[in-house]
Parts: C-alpha cells; sequence; structure tokens
C-alpha cells in the first residue's frame, strides 16, 4: 500500500448520492483512514458485480485508489457475517450514521470509533428491546473518543460528586451543574456514566441530557434522522 493505493480496508457505508448517469459517490467510516468519500463507477447498472454489497450497514473491506480526496473503488467483498437491522433498529442505524457523519472530519482517524459502531450495530441487530439504551451509550462513547466528553459524575460548580436525589443540567461552558429546574437525577447521571441498565426514567433523562449534549457539539446541524426515529418510537 502507498499513499494512493488502499487494499481490503474495512469499512462500513455512512451515506450515499447519485453520480453521473451509472456511478454512486459513498461516504464511507473505515476503520484506519476515518471517513472517505469513495466514487463507484457503473455501479448503478443492472449488470454492476458490487451493487448488491455496497449496502448500508453491511460490514465490508473496500479497495480504492486515489490522490485525492474522492477515491475511485477497485473491490468490494464482505468483511464478515453481517448482523441485519429491521424495525426500530433499521432507523436507530440511519440516526447513528447520520451522527457519525456529523461528528467525525473526513480523513482524520479514529479507530475506536470504528469498533464502537460496529458493537452498536451488533447490538442493535440482537435486541429490540433496549435500543434507546443502546443509542444512549453509543452517543456517550462517541464523544468521549472524540474529546467532547462530559464529567456526568461530577457537580462543575461544587467539583464534587453528584448527589443521587439532586437534579442536573449541562452547562456547555461547564458541565454538570445541581439546579432546581434540573432536568436528569444523579442517580440517572451516575448510571449514564457507569452505563448501567437504565430504567424508565434513566433512559428518559438521560435522553434530555444527550440531546443536548450533541446540539450543542453539532452548533446548529440537524440530525433528519432524529426526527424519523422520535415519530417511529411514539408509534409503538
Amino acid at each position: 500500500m502507498n499513499g494512493s493505493v488502499v487494499q481490503l480496508q474495512s469499512a462500513y457505508i455512512l451515506r450515499h448520492k447519485k453520480y453521473r448517469e451509472t456511478s454512486l459517490i459513498f461516504e464511507v467510516l473505515t476503520k484506519e483512514f476515518g471517513i472517505v468519500s469513495i466514487l463507484a463507477k457503473g455501479v448503478r447498472k443492472k449488470k454492476s458485480k458490487w451493487a448488491g454489497l455496497l449496502l448500508p450497514f453491511s460490514s465490508l473491506k473496500l479497495s480504492y485508489v486515489g490522490k485525492n480526496d474522492l477515491k475511485i473503488l477497485t473491490h468490494v467483498e464482505l468483511d464478515s457475517l453481517n448482523h441485519p437491522l429491521k424495525g426500530l433498529s433499521l432507523y436507530c442505524g440511519f440516526y447513528i450514521n447520520e451522527l457519525v457523519f456529523f461528528f467525525l472530519h473526513k480523513y482524520d482517524p479514529h479507530p475506536e470509533v470504528f469498533t464502537e459502531y460496529r458493537r452498536c450495530l451488533i447490538l442493535l441487530s440482537h435486541s429490540s428491546l433496549k435500543v434507546e439504551q443502546t443509542l444512549r451509550f453509543f452517543e456517550l462513547n462517541l464523544i468521549e473518543c472524540l474529546g467532547y466528553g462530559v464529567q456526568l459524575k461530577y457537580d462543575a460548580k461544587l467539583a464534587m460528586l453528584v448527589k443521587k436525589k439532586a437534579m442536573y443540567l449541562f452547562s456547555p461552558e461547564l458541565g454538570m451543574i445541581e439546579h432546581l429546574k434540573g432536568y436528569i437525577s444523579g442517580d440517572s447521571l451516575l448510571a449514564l456514566d457507569e452505563r448501567r441498565d437504565l430504567n424508565k426514567l434513566a433512559l428518559y433523562e438521560s435522553k434530555r441530557l444527550m440531546r443536548r449534549i450533541i446540539d450543542f457539539q453539532l452548533k446548529g446541524k440537524e440530525l433528519k434522522s432524529r426526527k424519523v426515529l422520535a415519530q417511529i418510537i411514539k408509534q409503538l
């Protein structure tokens, strides 16, 4: 391998768009190179040998060439057994794809994010009962991997451990602070921080907290999949 040739890189497709009449441009999360833009020439033709492989949530091995930002796909194969997502888990998959795409910079390698992403997909494929907990833990792991983590178990103003029965809110400037109008209890913060099973109240409070933390980091970028996912969950 050199600077312009990459062979059999582990990857997942995050999104794609049409290019000219028969091709697609994919944004893929790779293990060693972060998010990479790859042009798959002729993949929209009926006889394309790769069309059935280039699917979201499939564990792939990709080979590509190119010295510019847009690489050219040269080979595709399955990396390992895939874990298909169905129902609610499928919509969750599109949500984490969008989250990763917005949080990572192009060509900025984060192998730990790749590992967390793969782990999240496996969990989503095996259980539809704890999807919200899986999402909360993935969100938290993602921002921590990228250096945006928040000290959940410490009161930033008082410099002490949070109190289980007290209520807290997230301050972008400070972190977690005790407040009468807080929206998450110290007990829920500790459970989230320790990745313990979240009860119904902790799930509700953690969702409110993580939305505020993520929105602050996205700086106005809108997650389209979030609205769809919220509508699906309400119907359950």
